[in-house]
Protein backbone atom coordinates (compact mmCIF):
# COMPACT_ATOMS: atom_id res chain seq x y z
CA UNK A 1 0.00 0.00 0.00
CA UNK A 2 1.36 3.13 -0.31
CA UNK A 3 -0.30 6.66 -1.63
CA UNK A 4 0.33 7.91 -4.93
CA UNK A 5 -1.29 11.42 -5.33
CA UNK A 6 -2.80 13.70 -3.03
CA UNK A 7 -4.81 16.93 -3.81
CA UNK A 8 -5.55 19.74 -1.16
CA UNK A 9 -8.31 22.40 -1.85
CA UNK A 10 -8.85 24.47 0.78
CA UNK A 11 -6.90 22.56 3.37
CA UNK A 12 -5.62 25.00 6.25
CA UNK A 13 -2.71 27.36 3.91
CA UNK A 14 -3.60 25.35 0.34
CA UNK A 15 -5.33 27.30 -1.83
CA UNK A 16 -5.34 24.23 -4.38
CA UNK A 17 -2.28 22.01 -4.91
CA UNK A 18 -1.12 18.25 -5.58
CA UNK A 19 1.53 16.16 -4.98
CA UNK A 20 2.66 12.94 -6.67
CA UNK A 21 4.64 11.06 -4.54
CA UNK A 22 7.55 8.70 -4.95
CA UNK A 23 6.60 4.88 -3.39
CA UNK A 24 9.47 5.13 -0.74
CA UNK A 25 10.28 8.39 0.76
CA UNK A 26 8.82 12.05 0.19
CA UNK A 27 10.75 15.01 1.56
CA UNK A 28 8.71 18.10 2.24
CA UNK A 29 10.88 21.22 2.98
CA UNK A 30 10.96 24.99 3.76
CA UNK A 31 10.93 27.31 6.30
CA UNK A 32 8.22 27.85 9.48
CA UNK A 33 4.76 28.34 8.48
CA UNK A 34 4.85 27.27 4.45
CA UNK A 35 2.92 24.62 5.22
CA UNK A 36 4.69 21.56 5.42
CA UNK A 37 3.03 20.11 8.39
CA UNK A 38 -0.32 20.77 6.70
CA UNK A 39 0.56 18.38 3.93
CA UNK A 40 1.68 15.57 6.66
CA UNK A 41 -1.91 16.03 8.46
CA UNK A 42 -3.58 15.74 5.20
CA UNK A 43 -2.25 12.04 4.81
CA UNK A 44 -3.02 11.80 8.44
CA UNK A 45 -6.74 13.04 7.79
CA UNK A 46 -6.80 10.39 4.80
CA UNK A 47 -6.66 7.63 7.04
CA UNK A 48 -8.60 9.04 10.49
CA UNK A 49 -10.81 11.15 9.07
CA UNK A 50 -9.60 14.05 11.50
CA UNK A 51 -6.69 16.35 12.08
CA UNK A 52 -3.92 15.05 14.03
CA UNK A 53 -2.89 18.77 15.50
CA UNK A 54 -6.33 20.68 15.64
CA UNK A 55 -9.74 18.51 16.34
CA UNK A 56 -11.92 21.75 15.75
CA UNK A 57 -12.99 20.24 11.81
CA UNK A 58 -13.91 24.07 10.86
CA UNK A 59 -10.56 25.08 11.42
CA UNK A 60 -8.97 23.19 9.06
CA UNK A 61 -10.97 24.99 6.48
CA UNK A 62 -8.52 27.79 4.70
CA UNK A 63 -9.09 31.68 5.63
CA UNK A 64 -12.78 33.18 3.99
CA UNK A 65 -13.19 30.21 1.74
CA UNK A 66 -16.63 28.05 2.98
CA UNK A 67 -15.46 24.25 2.62
CA UNK A 68 -12.01 21.79 2.09
CA UNK A 69 -11.34 18.64 0.69
CA UNK A 70 -8.90 16.64 0.47
CA UNK A 71 -8.11 13.50 -2.29
CA UNK A 72 -6.17 10.94 -1.74
CA UNK A 73 -5.00 8.16 -4.41
CA UNK A 74 -3.76 4.68 -2.61
CA UNK A 75 -1.94 2.04 -4.81
CA UNK A 76 -3.47 -1.40 -2.93
CA UNK A 77 -2.14 -4.45 -4.23
CA UNK A 78 -3.12 -4.61 -7.91
CA UNK A 79 -6.34 -2.07 -7.46
CA UNK A 80 -6.17 1.96 -6.93
CA UNK A 81 -8.49 3.59 -4.21
CA UNK A 82 -9.59 6.72 -4.00
CA UNK A 83 -10.18 8.33 -0.38
CA UNK A 84 -11.75 11.63 0.01
CA UNK A 85 -12.42 13.95 3.03
CA UNK A 86 -14.84 17.14 2.65
CA UNK A 87 -16.26 19.61 4.79
CA UNK A 88 -18.30 22.34 4.29
CA UNK A 89 -18.91 24.93 6.81
CA UNK A 90 -22.37 24.14 8.31
CA UNK A 91 -22.53 20.46 7.11
CA UNK A 92 -21.12 17.22 8.31
CA UNK A 93 -17.81 16.10 7.69
CA UNK A 94 -17.93 13.39 4.40
CA UNK A 95 -15.64 10.67 4.07
CA UNK A 96 -15.98 8.59 0.84
CA UNK A 97 -14.15 5.40 -0.42
CA UNK A 98 -14.08 4.94 -4.07
CA UNK A 99 -17.32 7.68 -4.57
CA UNK A 100 -19.52 5.57 -1.35
CA UNK A 101 -19.63 7.64 1.74
CA UNK A 102 -19.19 6.05 5.00
CA UNK A 103 -22.22 5.92 7.62
CA UNK A 104 -19.49 6.10 10.36
CA UNK A 105 -16.06 7.17 9.89
CA UNK A 106 -15.30 4.39 12.42
CA UNK A 107 -15.87 1.59 9.67
CA UNK A 108 -12.49 3.29 8.05
CA UNK A 109 -10.49 3.14 11.05
CA UNK A 110 -7.39 0.67 9.96
CA UNK A 111 -7.96 0.80 6.47
CA UNK A 112 -5.33 2.71 5.94
CA UNK A 113 -2.65 1.64 8.41
CA UNK A 114 -0.63 5.00 9.67
CA UNK A 115 1.99 6.06 12.28
CA UNK A 116 2.59 9.68 13.07
CA UNK A 117 6.01 10.87 14.83
CA UNK A 118 5.80 14.47 15.65
CA UNK A 119 7.25 17.16 17.88
CA UNK A 120 3.63 17.28 19.14
CA UNK A 121 3.98 13.75 20.97
CA UNK A 122 5.78 16.12 23.47
CA UNK A 123 1.78 16.19 25.01
CA UNK A 124 2.13 11.96 25.85
CA UNK A 125 4.79 12.94 28.36
CA UNK A 126 3.76 16.55 29.44
CA UNK A 127 -0.12 16.15 29.37
CA UNK A 128 -2.69 14.48 31.87
CA UNK A 129 -3.99 10.54 31.09
CA UNK A 130 -6.23 11.29 28.40
CA UNK A 131 -3.27 11.85 25.98
CA UNK A 132 -1.46 8.67 26.91
CA UNK A 133 -5.15 6.80 26.78
CA UNK A 134 -5.43 7.72 23.64
CA UNK A 135 -2.62 6.41 22.12
CA UNK A 136 -3.00 3.47 23.80
CA UNK A 137 -6.47 3.33 21.92
CA UNK A 138 -5.32 4.34 18.63
CA UNK A 139 -3.11 1.49 18.17
CA UNK A 140 -5.38 -0.95 18.88
CA UNK A 141 -8.40 0.46 17.11
CA UNK A 142 -5.91 0.17 13.85
CA UNK A 143 -5.99 -3.32 14.11
CA UNK A 144 -9.08 -3.82 15.96
CA UNK A 145 -12.54 -2.43 14.93
CA UNK A 146 -14.56 -4.60 17.45
CA UNK A 147 -12.33 -2.60 19.78
CA UNK A 148 -12.93 0.71 18.45
CA UNK A 149 -16.53 0.07 18.61
CA UNK A 150 -16.77 -1.02 22.06
CA UNK A 151 -14.68 2.42 23.02
CA UNK A 152 -17.66 4.31 21.41
CA UNK A 153 -20.15 2.40 23.13
CA UNK A 154 -18.43 2.74 26.35
CA UNK A 155 -18.34 6.49 25.88
CA UNK A 156 -21.57 7.36 25.19
CA UNK A 157 -23.20 5.08 27.99
CA UNK A 158 -20.79 7.28 30.17
CA UNK A 159 -21.84 10.34 28.60
CA UNK A 160 -25.57 9.17 29.77
CA UNK A 161 -24.36 8.29 32.95
CA UNK A 162 -22.46 11.48 33.75
CA UNK A 163 -25.96 13.61 32.32
CA UNK A 164 -27.71 11.24 35.02
CA UNK A 165 -25.58 12.15 37.61
CA UNK A 166 -26.34 15.92 37.18
CA UNK A 167 -30.04 15.49 36.52
CA UNK A 168 -29.90 14.13 40.53
CA UNK A 169 -27.88 16.83 41.32
CA UNK A 170 -30.16 19.57 39.89
CA UNK A 171 -33.48 17.83 40.59
CA UNK A 172 -32.49 16.41 44.73
CA UNK A 173 -33.60 13.33 43.73
CA UNK A 174 -31.80 9.27 42.87
CA UNK A 175 -32.70 6.68 41.15
CA UNK A 176 -30.60 3.58 41.97
CA UNK A 177 -32.26 1.25 39.25
CA UNK A 178 -32.08 3.42 36.25
CA UNK A 179 -28.40 3.93 37.78
CA UNK A 180 -27.45 0.24 37.97
CA UNK A 181 -28.76 -0.03 34.19
CA UNK A 182 -25.55 2.21 33.02
CA UNK A 183 -23.18 0.69 35.44
CA UNK A 184 -24.23 -2.66 33.80
CA UNK A 185 -23.58 -1.40 30.25
CA UNK A 186 -20.54 0.07 31.44
CA UNK A 187 -19.27 -3.04 33.41
CA UNK A 188 -19.89 -4.87 29.96
CA UNK A 189 -17.97 -2.86 27.62
CA UNK A 190 -15.21 -1.88 30.44
CA UNK A 191 -14.29 -5.34 31.09
CA UNK A 192 -13.99 -6.07 27.05
CA UNK A 193 -11.67 -3.01 26.90
CA UNK A 194 -9.62 -3.65 30.13
CA UNK A 195 -8.75 -7.19 28.60
CA UNK A 196 -7.71 -5.54 25.53
CA UNK A 197 -5.72 -3.43 27.08
CA UNK A 198 -3.78 -5.44 28.90
CA UNK A 199 -3.36 -7.97 26.52
CA UNK A 200 -1.87 -5.55 23.79
CA UNK A 201 0.24 -3.79 26.55
CA UNK A 202 1.53 -7.92 26.88
CA UNK A 203 2.93 -7.52 23.23
CA UNK A 204 3.35 -4.30 22.89
CA UNK A 205 5.94 -3.22 25.91
CA UNK A 206 8.47 -6.02 24.34
CA UNK A 207 8.74 -4.63 21.61
CA UNK A 208 8.65 -1.00 22.82
CA UNK A 209 11.62 -1.86 24.60
CA UNK A 210 13.70 -3.10 22.00
CA UNK A 211 13.24 -0.26 19.51
CA UNK A 212 14.38 2.23 22.72
CA UNK A 213 17.61 0.25 22.84
CA UNK A 214 18.43 0.56 19.22
CA UNK A 215 17.85 3.92 18.96
CA UNK A 216 19.58 5.45 22.08
CA UNK A 217 22.44 3.03 21.93
CA UNK A 218 22.17 3.43 25.55
CA UNK A 219 22.25 1.22 28.86
CA UNK A 220 19.25 2.99 30.71
CA UNK A 221 16.08 0.85 31.23
CA UNK A 222 12.76 2.14 29.92
CA UNK A 223 9.00 0.57 30.89
CA UNK A 224 5.50 1.70 30.50
CA UNK A 225 3.50 0.82 33.28
CA UNK A 226 -0.43 0.88 32.99
CA UNK A 227 -2.57 1.77 35.75
CA UNK A 228 -5.96 0.80 36.30
CA UNK A 229 -8.38 0.90 39.01
CA UNK A 230 -9.86 -2.21 38.14
CA UNK A 231 -7.00 -4.10 39.80
CA UNK A 232 -8.81 -6.53 42.34
CA UNK A 233 -12.00 -5.50 41.82
CA UNK A 234 -14.41 -5.65 38.71
CA UNK A 235 -16.23 -2.73 37.40
CA UNK A 236 -19.43 -3.17 38.59
CA UNK A 237 -18.45 -3.24 42.14
CA UNK A 238 -16.19 -0.18 41.61
CA UNK A 239 -19.42 1.65 40.54
CA UNK A 240 -21.40 0.41 43.87
CA UNK A 241 -18.41 1.65 45.64
CA UNK A 242 -18.54 5.11 44.48
CA UNK A 243 -21.91 5.73 43.92
CA UNK A 244 -22.05 8.22 46.97
CA UNK A 245 -19.20 9.60 45.56
CA UNK A 246 -20.29 9.88 41.84
CA UNK A 247 -23.38 11.77 43.28
CA UNK A 248 -21.68 14.43 45.33
CA UNK A 249 -18.39 14.79 41.94
CA UNK A 250 -21.85 14.71 39.24
CA UNK A 251 -19.82 12.60 37.22
CA UNK A 252 -18.24 8.92 36.78
CA UNK A 253 -14.97 9.01 38.79
CA UNK A 254 -14.00 5.38 38.18
CA UNK A 255 -13.80 3.03 35.15
CA UNK A 256 -11.34 2.31 32.15
CA UNK A 257 -11.92 6.23 31.12
CA UNK A 258 -9.98 6.54 34.39
CA UNK A 259 -6.56 4.37 32.78
CA UNK A 260 -3.15 5.45 32.32
CA UNK A 261 0.28 4.91 30.87
CA UNK A 262 3.32 5.74 32.90
CA UNK A 263 6.04 6.55 31.11
CA UNK A 264 9.37 5.48 33.14
CA UNK A 265 13.24 5.39 32.57
CA UNK A 266 15.41 3.44 35.20
CA UNK A 267 12.21 3.41 37.41
CA UNK A 268 11.61 7.07 37.50
CA UNK A 269 9.15 9.36 35.41
CA UNK A 270 10.64 10.84 32.42
CA UNK A 271 8.83 13.25 32.49
CA UNK A 272 11.19 14.82 35.68
CA UNK A 273 14.13 12.72 35.31
CA UNK A 274 14.62 12.37 31.06
CA UNK A 275 16.68 14.74 29.24
CA UNK A 276 15.09 16.26 25.85
CA UNK A 277 17.06 13.74 23.73
CA UNK A 278 16.08 10.81 25.89
CA UNK A 279 12.22 11.85 26.15
CA UNK A 280 12.66 12.32 22.41
CA UNK A 281 13.89 8.81 21.70
CA UNK A 282 11.60 7.43 24.02
CA UNK A 283 8.54 9.15 21.89
CA UNK A 284 10.20 7.70 18.79
CA UNK A 285 10.47 4.45 19.85
CA UNK A 286 6.80 4.41 21.28
CA UNK A 287 5.48 5.50 17.58
CA UNK A 288 8.00 2.91 16.16
CA UNK A 289 6.92 0.28 18.18
CA UNK A 290 3.38 1.01 17.22
CA UNK A 291 4.28 1.05 13.63
CA UNK A 292 5.88 -2.99 14.06
CA UNK A 293 2.52 -3.90 16.12
CA UNK A 294 -0.20 -2.63 13.21
CA UNK A 295 2.12 -4.26 10.77
CA UNK A 296 2.42 -7.43 12.11
CA UNK A 297 -1.24 -7.41 12.75
CA UNK A 298 -2.69 -5.86 9.69
CA UNK A 299 -0.17 -7.03 7.58
CA UNK A 300 0.40 -4.14 6.13
CA UNK A 301 3.33 -1.61 6.44
CA UNK A 302 1.96 1.70 7.70
CA UNK A 303 2.38 4.66 6.32
CA UNK A 304 5.07 6.76 8.05
CA UNK A 305 4.44 10.48 8.79
CA UNK A 306 7.57 11.46 10.52
CA UNK A 307 7.28 15.73 11.54
CA UNK A 308 10.60 17.74 12.05
CA UNK A 309 11.85 14.65 14.06
CA UNK A 310 15.66 15.65 13.71
CA UNK A 311 15.88 19.09 15.33
CA UNK A 312 17.00 17.89 19.03
CA UNK A 313 18.03 14.90 18.10
CA UNK A 314 22.00 14.33 18.29
CA UNK A 315 24.34 12.57 15.34
CA UNK A 316 24.31 9.24 17.50
CA UNK A 317 20.46 9.19 17.21
CA UNK A 318 20.06 10.37 13.53
CA UNK A 319 22.11 7.79 12.45
CA UNK A 320 20.57 5.20 14.13
CA UNK A 321 16.98 6.53 12.88
CA UNK A 322 18.83 6.40 9.55
CA UNK A 323 20.08 2.82 9.79
CA UNK A 324 16.21 2.04 10.53
CA UNK A 325 14.31 3.51 7.54
CA UNK A 326 17.79 1.75 5.63
CA UNK A 327 15.60 -1.56 6.25
CA UNK A 328 13.35 -3.00 4.28
CA UNK A 329 10.96 -3.27 7.42
CA UNK A 330 9.39 0.34 6.42
CA UNK A 331 7.01 0.99 3.47
CA UNK A 332 5.99 4.35 2.37
CA UNK A 333 7.37 7.42 4.76
CA UNK A 334 6.76 11.46 4.86
CA UNK A 335 8.99 13.59 6.45
CA UNK A 336 9.14 17.35 7.13
CA UNK A 337 12.42 19.70 7.99
CA UNK A 338 13.84 22.69 7.68
CA UNK A 339 16.80 22.03 6.44
CA UNK A 340 17.19 21.22 3.14
CA UNK A 341 20.69 20.03 3.12
CA UNK A 342 20.43 17.78 6.09
CA UNK A 343 17.13 16.31 4.68
CA UNK A 344 18.91 15.77 1.72
CA UNK A 345 22.04 13.80 3.42
CA UNK A 346 19.74 11.75 5.84
CA UNK A 347 17.36 10.29 2.57
CA UNK A 348 20.77 9.83 0.35
CA UNK A 349 22.58 7.64 3.25
CA UNK A 350 19.24 5.40 3.39
CA UNK A 351 19.86 4.33 -0.13
CA UNK A 352 16.23 4.46 -1.05
CA UNK A 353 14.61 5.90 -3.68
CA UNK A 354 13.23 9.42 -2.71
CA UNK A 355 11.88 13.15 -3.48
CA UNK A 356 11.87 16.75 -2.32
CA UNK A 357 9.32 18.80 -2.38
CA UNK A 358 10.47 22.37 -1.49
CA UNK A 359 7.53 24.56 -0.03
Amino acid sequence: MHLQKITLVNFKNFESQTFDFQEKINCFVGNNGVGKTNVLDAIYYLSFAKSYFNPVATQNIRHSEDFFMIDGEYKMNDKIDTVVCSLKRGHKKVVKRNGKAYEKFSEHIGYLPLVIISPADSDLIVDGSEARRKFMDNVISQSDNQYLQTLIKYHKVLIQRNSLLKYFAANRTFDGINLGVYNEQLNTYGSIIFEKRKLFLDSFIPIFKKRYETISNSSESVDLVYKTQISGDNLLELFEQNADRDRILQYTSVGVHKDDLYFEIDGFPIKKFGSQGQQKSYLIALKLAQFDFIKTISKVKPILLLDDIFDKLDDLRVTQLVNLVNKDEFGQIFLSDTHKKRTEKIVKATQKPYKIFQL
